[in-house]
């Protein structure tokens, strides 16, 4: 007859120390992974990823730089709420443009004309396990070789899903009409980029230049803005072909909507954006983000220039196509835009 209490205060005791583990495990910032698995020995920067730096810091650090980035991502997922219809799964094309590093848990989007390139030259002294150590030692031409970095696009379905769930994620991103006027003038402006001017300076002006020179059709080399906002613009562009990279959309080509970017740094905060992220993975004695000042930087002022000869109408039709980023990325209508 004594056997069905020593059941009964069998079943208490272990539901007694099942609640003291429980209320062990809440009140200890460690995961109960971590305490289960003897792991609370590491040295504190191996334990933290940067993602959970990041996450403690909007609790605690209270500076500036945090406070800004915390609002951004905080708008951008309010925007996303607000201008998203509906959601869709991710492809790997989605992600050609999200370069990864496995050594300091980051996932870094790629946007042609916001200091992608020196984001590269910084990502491959990152991975690059001492062959690279000085960013701008690194030429320009070989930061964009494929196959220098590795992107997310490459790796398995879960090894992909493991990586979104536990990296830190981040993308910097541009005043939408400054990337674009930058991007005309890196590539049709420039001598040296023939091979965007025979791929797409000849099929602009043969499509939006009344009554053409042979010779502008078979180089391509002089394309005005004016035309290549034509060509923009022109529904058979995208029906054809994506968007090339240098003029396509941050948010077709990071999914900021389906992907939740944990830092969004902006090309117009450059240098404390960057340090800050590098410090937040551990990585600010490794390398320093290069920043140097250019005379011949894109700014809004020479945007509004560019837009002087662009109708109204066209001007609407060309914010139109980029308003998800105006929007997005919390930049305001430029003032020189005659919408109404």
């Amino acid at each position: 007859m004594r056997k069905p209490r020593v059941g009964r205060m069998f079943l208490a005791t272990c539901v007694f120390s099942f609640f003291i583990l429980i209320l062990y495990f809440q009140n200890n910032p460690r995961s109960a992974t971590e305490q289960i698995l003897g792991r609370t020995n590491l040295p504190e920067k191996s334990r933290r990823s940067p993602l959970q730096t990041l996450y403690d810091s909007d609790q605690l650090d209270q500076s500036a730089v945090a406070s800004v980035l915390q609002g951004r991502r905080e708008l951008l997922e309010q925007a996303c709420r607000s201008h998203t219809r509906k959601r869709r799964l991710l492809t790997p094309e989605d992600l050609r443009h999200l370069i990864v590093d496995d050594k300091h848990n980051l996932l870094y989007c790629y946007v042609p004309k916001v200091a992608c390139t020196n984001w590269k030259r910084v990502m491959m002294v990152l991975t690059g396990d001492g062959r690279y150590r000085e960013p701008l030692a690194i030429p320009a031409n070989e930061a964009h070789v494929p196959g220098r970095l590795r992107s997310l696009s490459e790796y398995t379905k879960a090894e992909i899903n493991l990586r979104l769930r536990t990296y830190l994620k981040f993308v910097f991103v541009r005043e939408p009409f400054e990337r674009l006027v930058s991007a005309y003038r890196n590539k049709f402006t420039r001598n040296y980029n023939v091979a965007f001017h025979k791929r797409y300076g000849t099929k602009i002006i043969r499509r939006h230049r009344v009554n053409p020179q042979p010779e502008a059709q078979e180089k391509g080399n002089d394309v005005t803005f004016e035309e290549f906002v034509y060509y923009l613009v022109d529904p058979r562009t995208q029906k054809e072909e994506p968007f090339n990279e240098h003029w396509e959309r941050v948010h077709s080509l990071c999914h900021p909507c389906l992907i939740h970017y944990d830092v969004v740094g902006k090309y117009e905060t450059l240098e404390q954006d960057s340090q800050y992220l590098l410090k937040l993975a551990g990585a600010d004695q490794e390398v320093q983000f290069p920043v140097f000042s250019k005379s011949t930087r894109t700014t809004g002022d020479m945007a509004a220039k560019f837009f002087d000869n662009i109708s109204p109408f066209y001007q609407k039709k060309l914010f139109n196509l980029y308003r998800m980023d105006f929007l997005l990325f919390n930049y305001s209508t430029p003032a020189y835009l005659k919408l109404k």
